[in-house]
């Protein structure tokens, strides 16, 4: 990282970190016609990779039975006129061309029209939450009035065909010192930044089974059930429940899985990782003024979105970066957010993050996140909000962010409403 990049992203740690009350929370709650805001968002449950409920269905089976019972609860006239939808954005990963033609397909067999424009987004791991911020963007800007964002992916199906080496052919790339650095394993990465800012493998552990038994307690106390929308599969039987959560998960337990990356000394396992799933999300944005004007309900707004690059190598503190740079643009500091929803892709750089920025534990993830829930790719951060928007009460500030494959990091910002 050259000295001036880190400088800058110092500035911005040390602004995020910031005492006292921010001057613009209270200005950010105020209500203005131009605002964009949430209309609904849900997603379906989280199937585990390779033998859970989706694992013989791919993403436009997903996407399509999804907006069926998405656009199926749909508050009027917006059900009844999808042609008011202006523009779909759909975050995905794993497949080729990320879904673009089998996902416009799933879109015209719901009952979107034709007429409604489709972009495919794949910025790995916030591709979800960047298609919010697709969304979300063009309504701000005044080139449409209602989106919808979506994200969906079957790691089952297609983290199968991804080349291991990535897509550089080029000889003089795969010499190169730094181009080589995006070809490093995720699960390397977190080892480098469990070594190099000694997070041990106790704490992983610890983090990990309290991410278990906090998604477990929500899914046994229905927290989840308003925010899931039932799947129904080729056999005619329902999915609506997360597979990911299991009970009695301790660090104990967690203690006996050998390391996944390096032998012996390694310290992400399969226990302290986000695990391989299945799933999709959609959250549907709009303009208050037409939002208003069509008496649709609003759940929440968008603020802000942000993304920074950090170098590969240690792609999981993009949090760290991302987050204060989010809230240096809104004028917030990290004691004004009230929820943060950071993907758990491994244990250590989510806790480097919230160390690293001294967020309270108790406002992290309250319901267990990716390492007990899950974390279809392309899928999460349209996920994430979903659940957050659930987990705020009124008028309280969410973030939700996540580290990205070969260097980056996202951070977003909403208000419940």
């Amino acid at each position: 990282m050259s000295q001036r990049l880190q400088s800058i992203k110092d500035h911005l740690v040390e602004s995020a970190m910031g005492k006292g009350e921010s001057k613009r929370k209270n200005s950010l709650l105020e209500k203005r016609p131009e605002d964009v805001v949430i209309v609904a968002a849900n997603r379906s449950a989280i199937g585990k990779g390779f033998k859970g409920a989706f694992k013989d269905v791919n993403t436009d089976y997903l996407l399509y039975n999804f907006l069926n019972e998405f656009i199926g609860r749909f508050p009027e006239p917006l059900r009844a006129d999808l042609n008011l939808i202006e523009e779909v954005a759909c975050g995905n990963v794993l497949n080729v061309g990320a879904g673009a033609t089998e996902h416009r397909a799933a879109c015209l067999a719901s009952g979107i029209p034709y007429s409604t424009p489709f972009v495919a987004l794949n910025r790995q791991c916030s591709s979800g939450l960047t298609a919010v911020n697709d969304i979300a963007n063009k309504i701000k800007v005044g080139q449409i009035d209602i989106g919808l964002a979506l994200g969906v992916e079957s790691m089952t199906n297609n983290y199968k065909n991804v080349n291991p080496l990535g897509m550089i052919s080029s000889e003089e790339l795969q010499k190169n010192r730094e181009a080589k650095k995006c070809l490093i394993p995720m699960g390397i990465t977190n080892e480098n930044v469990a070594a190099n800012f000694k997070i041990s493998r106790k704490d992983q552990d610890e983090f990990a089974a309290n991410s278990y038994q906090k998604a477990y307690k929500a899914k046994n106390e229905g927290l989840f059930e308003d925010e899931i929308l039932p799947i129904k599969l080729p056999d005619g039987s329902i999915c609506q429940s997360d597979e990911g959560p299991r009970p009695n998960v301790t660090a104990e337990s967690l203690l006996s899985i050998r390391p996944a990356f390096i032998k012996d000394r390694g310290t992400t396992t399969a226990g302290n990782a986000s695990q391989v799933s299945d799933g999709v999300a959609g959250v549907l944005l709009a303009r208050r003024s037409v939002a208003n004007q069509l008496n649709l309900p609003v759940l929440g707004r968008y603020i802000d979105f942000q993304t920074v690059g950090v170098p590969p190598e240690i792609m999981g503190v993009g949090p760290a970066y991302a987050i204060p740079k989010v809230l240096e643009a809104t004028g917030l500091q990290v004691q004004d957010i009230d929820i943060f929803e950071i993907n758990e892709a491994f244990a250590a750089q989510a806790l480097y993050c919230i160390h690293k920025l001294g967020i309270d534990l108790n406002k992290v993830n309250p319901r267990g996140g990716a390492i007990a829930l899950g974390h279809p790719l392309g899928c999460t951060g349209a996920r994430q909000v979903a659940t957050i928007l659930r987990e705020l009460k009124k008028d309280q500030i969410g973030v939700v962010s996540m580290c990205i494959g070969t260097g980056m990091g996202a951070a977003a910002i909403f208000i419940k409403e």
